[in-house]
């Protein structure tokens, strides 16, 4: 089953760490996801860009574009995981592993549907339909896609 891991800190406290500070979560970031790696777990993931250079786009028709995020929030929204669980549980731990390398920060986990063009929706609620609809094409073949082929 695929899950979102959404990585919420505090974006000024992420900004005011030093080069070496961040070098270092980084670093041990990379570790967990080279474990996540071997188990066929991970997906795409991504540190996202400052929440300065973010664009919101609402509104009818064309819409209009809106410097930053939507949310007034104290935490923002700053990376995600996508990755390939047996179950939510599965996924908890996978958060918790994150979490372990960076205490501050804040990991929501939302099940995912999945877009393919030409594929069936697959979510977490239809664990089959993930398997039909393949994740290989993100280079990881999780529990799901070994099961159902």
């Amino acid at each position: 089953m695929l899950y979102a891991i959404l990585a919420y800190h505090e974006e000024a406290a992420v900004m005011s760490w030093t080069p070496e500070a961040d070098a270092a979560v980084m670093t041990e970031m990379l570790r967990v996801h080279g474990s996540l790696n071997e188990k066929k777990l991970l997906g795409p993931a991504a540190r996202l860009g400052a929440t300065g250079k973010a664009r919101t786009l609402r509104g009818p028709d064309a819409g209009i574009v809106i410097d930053g995020p939507f949310a007034e929030t104290k935490e923002q929204l700053l990376g995600f995981h996508v990755v390939d669980c047996a179950d939510e549980d599965a996924a908890l731990a996978v958060a918790r592993e994150l979490r372990k390398v960076n205490p501050t920060a804040v990991y929501e986990i939302r099940p995912i549907a999945l877009y393919l063009p030409g594929k069936p929706v697959a979510s977490t609620e239809d664990p089959d339909a993930i398997g039909r609809a393949g994740t290989q094409g993100w280079g990881f073949e999780g529990p799901v896609n070994r099961r159902v082929k």
